[in-house]
């Protein structure tokens, strides 16, 4: 997951001109496969990616190459996440699974 917020002191205006770049970029990243979803974030600041990526670089590697990221207009934080292992209890009779 990709949290990118718009970097400090960057106005509307720069964000806005970038947009018809950011969004092909991203569409083709989405038609490639590697965004899997994406929504705003509720503070209207940036947007939150779900990269398919097999790690923390790969996805780095990904949003690196967008209009946003190559201008230096947002931060970018990163979290590695996958399957809530807890729940193999649920399947294999109380005993978790690695």
């Amino acid at each position: 997951m990709v949290i990118l917020t718009a970097k400090q002191g960057v106005t509307r205006q720069q964000i806005i001109n970038i947009m018809p770049a950011e969004i092909r970029a991203t569409v083709q990243l989405y038609l490639d496969g590697k965004i899997r979803r994406w929504y705003s974030r509720g503070d209207g600041k940036g947007v939150i990616l779900f990269i398919d990526a097999k790690s923390v670089d790969e996805a780095r590697t990904l949003i690196d190459a967008l209009p946003s990221s190559k201008e230096n207009l947002m931060d970018h934080d990163y979290i590695s996440v996958g399957p809530l292992m807890p729940l193999s209890a649920l399947i294999s009779g109380g005993r978790a699974t690695q």
